[in-house]
C-alpha cells in the first residue's frame, strides 16, 4: 500500500473524479476531488512523513479537506438569500 502515500495517485485521483463531475454535475465529486488535490499537495510538498506513515490519518486528512471543500461549494454556488427558482414556461411549449 506504499502508492497511497505517492502525490501523483493522489493527483490522479483528483482528476479522475474532476472528470467524473463534469460528466454528472452533482456538486458532490467535485468536493472529494478538490479533497485529494489537498491531499496530493500536502503530501508533495511535505513529504508522506507528514501523516507518520499512518493510512488512516491521511484519509482523516482527505475526508476533513473534502468535507471543507463541499460546504465551500455549497456557500458559494447557493441561491441568494430569499430566492426560489420559478419556471414559468414548459420547454415543450
Amino acid at each position: 500500500m506504499d502508492w497511497v502515500f505517492n502525490w501523483w495517485a493522489w493527483a490522479i485521483f483528483a482528476l479522475v473524479l474532476v472528470i467524473l463531475e463534469i460528466v454528472a454535475p452533482a456538486f458532490v465529486l467535485l468536493g472529494f476531488g478538490i479533497g485529494a488535490g489537498v491531499v496530493s499537495l500536502l503530501v508533495l510538498l511535505a513529504g508522506p512523513g507528514v501523516t507518520a506513515g499512518s493510512i488512516p490519518l491521511l484519509l482523516v486528512i482527505f475526508a476533513a479537506a473534502s468535507l471543507i471543500a463541499w460546504l465551500g461549494l455549497r456557500q458559494f454556488f447557493k441561491l441568494p438569500q430569499g430566492q426560489v427558482k420559478n419556471f414559468d414556461h414548459d420547454i415543450n411549449d
